[in-house]
């Protein structure tokens, strides 16, 4: 008995600081959202619970903040084509035609995450978003930075989940060099991410000199990774948000622009020399995306093709492909079908496409369009998948109408520019 009550005032205790928690990220949405990103770029992916089937940390708090934060929003054309591939793969695991861990995977790592990415403006504002998102991601640059000169990776020292831990907490090389990797557990996963963040250290408005420090640690931090995905898709964000985000001055871009040849007069002999020591490692890595293709004789219009793994196709033995698919989109359609990939890509490409317009242009916006090349050769893994879907989500929600005139989110968010306040009841506005 004696034993027994401290027992019970412990769990009396744990349960009124998980309320009070919950209860702190409801009433201060500012603060709830740096928790989130801070989770995001620091805590790796082994780091999680089994409740029925494995939760990241960082899947468990995307999905308490959608309950304590849920808001209605005004419904978009991507809403449609996100809830009709959940219905659809609803109904293929029903009949067997998708597996489970594919259905988890589609709703851990891209559902739940869209749908934060479209309710968090109903409870913060834009600028704190992209401050938020750029100081992080500029924190997680120096510290893989940092990573790369002393050789050490703290975040490996932390303990996790066997299975997940035994397969992302390795650390990567290329030719001798330790890659850098961060919390994000993969080269890749952190060099898209960063590329992903230059789109809002390029919106915030620092003053210039910040921005600049801003741009080059990311940069820095991306070569570092030794990864061409993440070179090439930060490329492709910082021209794209350097000459199309709104209000930047001219002489953040003329720096952007000299930074960017005098960088890659360093760059570019140093990765030559990297590629080429790392020789067959880095040519079979490239030669292995091409490869991939030959999977597409497998896909189905809907569901899984079965037990694929164990076939030849031509020269191809399939099951050398089975560990690692290096190719978002063909993995997709490997998963659930043509029909669902095509449904799914769709909300992405509405998501892209804001970048057409001033009116509907954002930070979120150019960091997916910067990224649709990476789904042909990365896969969508580990916190780089759940950002990638947050901004999805976030670019249709940071959207403007046609006519230029901003939507109730941002309405809302002007309201409580001064406060942590909870707002008042949400509306159901018609798309």
């Amino acid at each position: 008995m004696a034993t027994a009550v401290p027992i019970v005032l412990l769990a009396v205790g744990g349960i009124a600081a998980l309320a009070l928690f919950i209860l702190g990220l409801r009433m201060l949405p500012r603060a709830a959202f740096v928790v989130w990103a801070g989770v995001l770029f620091f805590v790796p992916l082994w780091v999680g619970v089994n409740l029925g089937f494995y939760w990241a940390a960082i899947s468990l708090l995307t999905a308490l903040l959608i309950v304590v934060n849920w808001s209605v929003v005004p419904l978009r054309a991507a809403d449609a084509w996100v809830a009709v591939f959940v219905l659809l793969i609803v109904g293929l695991f029903g009949v067997g035609a998708v597996d489970l861990p594919s259905l988890v995977a589609a709703v851990l790592e891209w559902l739940i995450p869209y749908i934060w990415g479209r309710v968090v403006l109903a409870r913060v504002r834009t600028d704190w978003v992209t401050n938020v998102i750029a100081a992080v991601a500029v924190i997680a640059a120096a510290l893989a930075i940092l990573e790369f000169l002393t050789g050490v990776n703290p975040f490996v020292l932390i303990p996790g989940s066997g299975v997940v831990y035994d397969t992302w907490s390795p650390l990567q090389e290329r030719a001798g060099v330790f890659r850098a990797e961060g919390a994000f557990g993969h080269s890749i996963a952190l060099g898209a991410a960063l590329a992903m963040s230059s789109a809002f250290v390029v919106a915030v408005r620092w003053v210039l000199v910040a921005k600049i420090a801003g741009v080059v640690l990311i940069a820095v931090a991306t070569v570092l990774t030794f990864s061409r995905t993440g070179l090439i898709t930060l490329v492709i964000t910082l021209a794209l948000s350097t000459f199309l985000v709104p209000g930047v001055s001219k002489r953040f871009r003329a720096a952007v622009a000299v930074a960017g040849v005098a960088g890659a007069m360093i760059v570019i002999p140093i990765m030559d020399t990297v590629f080429g020591a790392a020789g067959d490692e880095a040519g079979g890595s490239a030669d292995y995306r091409t490869d991939l293709l030959v999977l597409l004789s497998q896909v189905r219009l809907f569901g899984n093709p079965g037990e694929w793994q164990t076939l030849v196709a031509g020269d191809y033995y399939l099951g050398y492909f089975a560990r690692s698919i290096d190719n978002a989109l063909v993995l997709t359609l490997l998963r659930y079908g043509y029909v669902p990939t095509f449904v799914i890509m769709a909300a992405v490409v509405c998501a892209s496409i804001m970048v057409a317009r001033p009116s509907t242009r954002s930070p979120a916006a150019l960091a997916v369009a910067g990224q649709l090349p990476s789904l042909v050769v990365v896969a969508l893994i580990t916190q780089y998948s759940m950002f990638f879907w947050f901004c999805v989500g976030l670019a249709i929600t940071w959207a403007r109408d046609a006519a230029g005139g901003p939507t109730h989110v941002d309405d809302a968010d002007r309201r409580d520019a001064l406060t942590d306040r909870v707002p008042g009841p949400s509306v159901i506005v018609p798309p």
